[in-house]
């Protein structure tokens, strides 16, 4: 057996070991770790990383004797990294949360709101706002934001166009936020309020939204978007097959006018600009 921990190397130098190939005994783990970190050091490799399953926890002590750090945890493991050369890059873990606001407005112009139970601002009571939530991981922006006013009100509703957002620093604990407001149609008119979360949920007709001196002037500001705003649509990614893997939006002129094709006209034009 090879006194190497298994790894292969990445794009950036770095060592990125197997983590099902680790050795369950730290004893073991900690010869082989010793053994490799020289030999990479030697080979030039900048960096190390090393996923440690959640059940080959007893390793942990032996990375961070070792000098490794921590870098991000999952459901199932936690994420080590180790520079074996100074300023070596490793690039840090998520540093944003993503959100999604569902501005459902009817053909009689009957706006879609909900109160929480719960406020998140210390004093206030929960103000009447949109329904909406965050994102699940690899759930695209627009089936999010479906999705959550689906959950919290009951109503069905499909994806118009992205009308504005608001990046905000400090929001939970030390990551940032990135919430999207996207207009949506009604399929479906019926309230079944998600009662664990939310204590109220109405059509609200929009003009006495906007006049209410209760709602903050945030809230307003992004339903007027919502109404004034054309706002930006989903439209095939350029250059890459329609999958589950991206998500591409582009103002509705831009969608509607033929532009992204890439034939020899189009390059021409843009190129003389």
């Amino acid at each position: 057996m090879s006194d190497l921990v298994e790894a292969r190397k990445n794009q950036f130098g770095g060592m990125v070991a197997d983590p099902d190939a680790l050795p369950e005994d730290p004893a073991e783990f900690r010869r082989r770790l010793d053994f490799s970190l020289l030999e990479w050091k030697a080979d030039g490799i900048v960096a190390v990383w090393l996923e440690v399953p959640i059940n080959r926890t007893p390793l942990v002590p032996v990375a961070v004797d070792a000098g490794f750090q921590f870098h991000h945890t999952g459901d199932e493991y936690l994420m080590m990294t180790l520079r074996l050369t100074d300023g070596a890059r490793i690039p840090p873990y998520a540093s944003h949360y993503i959100g999604a606001g569902g501005m459902v407005l009817d053909s009689s112009n009957n706006l879609l709101v909900v109160r929480e139970k719960y406020s998140f601002a210390p004093g206030r009571p929960p103000q009447l706002k949109l329904p909406g939530g965050a994102l699940s991981s690899g759930e695209h922006l627009a089936d999010g934001v479906v999705r959550e006013v689906r959950e919290e009100t009951g109503v069905e509703a499909v994806f118009d166009a992205l009308v504005c957002f608001r990046h905000w620093h400090g929001y939970r604990y030390g990551k940032s936020d990135i919430y999207f407001v996207c207009r949506l149609r009604p399929l479906s008119s019926e309230i079944t309020m998600q009662e664990d979360e939310i204590q109220e949920c109405l059509w609200m007709p929009v003009e006495e939204f906007l006049a209410d001196e209760g709602i903050g002037d945030f809230t307003k500001s992004i339903v007027l978007a919502g109404i004034k705003s054309p706002g930006m649509v989903k439209v095939d990614t350029p250059g890459f097959p329609s999958d589950d893997t991206r998500e591409f939006m582009v103002t509705r002129d831009l969608a509607d006018s033929g532009l992204l094709t890439l034939d020899q006209a189009t390059i021409h034009q843009g190129s003389s600009r």
